[in-house]
């Protein structure tokens, strides 16, 4: 994608595994695990790109996000973290969006979201002015996505 600089991902099953009954934030649990083709495929896309995780995270703040990042091995390949508690906005609301491209110092335009959930991920991310990428198995339509893939390993041939 011509002019994409940064981005921008969903933590909770994009990028690690989400387990809605453990009420604790994540990077205390006993096990952590990273979704399939991730350990590889961030690496890779960090090389190219500024990357950054954008997360409603419900017991974690941006500073607990990093410390389950570090407990994987894969912090360094982000260079930011937020969370709804920082930015005082949730997914899909655009001002989450607008304010992480605010932060970032970069513009809609040059950032794509990349996510799991299409309303709150993409749709949320489409009427902010982002490109979007949904990872989903199942079948439908998604005209708010501009990339549907069904793995995570998928994303590097985009980009």
């Amino acid at each position: 994608m011509e002019n994409i600089t940064h981005l921008i991902f969903d933590w909770g099953d994009t990028l690690i595994a989400d387990d809605p009954n453990i009420k604790q934030a994540m990077y205390l649990w006993d096990k952590i695990t990273v979704m399939q083709g991730v350990a590889e495929t961030i690496p890779y896309l960090h090389g190219k790109y500024v990357c950054t995780v954008g997360s409603n995270a419900g017991e974690s703040d941006a500073l607990a996000m990093k410390k389950a990042f570090e407990r994987v091995s894969l912090d360094n390949c982000f260079d930011y973290y937020f969370t709804s508690k920082e930015l005082g906005a949730r997914k899909p609301d655009t001002a989450f969006f607008d304010s992480i491209v605010q932060k970032i110092g970069t513009s809609a335009e040059n950032a794509v979201m990349i996510g799991n959930d299409y309303e709150k991920d993409i749709s949320g991310a489409k009427r902010a002015g982002l490109k979007t990428v949904l990872i989903t198995v199942e079948k439908g339509n998604y005209p708010d996505a501009d990339f549907v893939v069904r793995s995570f390993d998928e994303i590097k041939y985009i980009f």
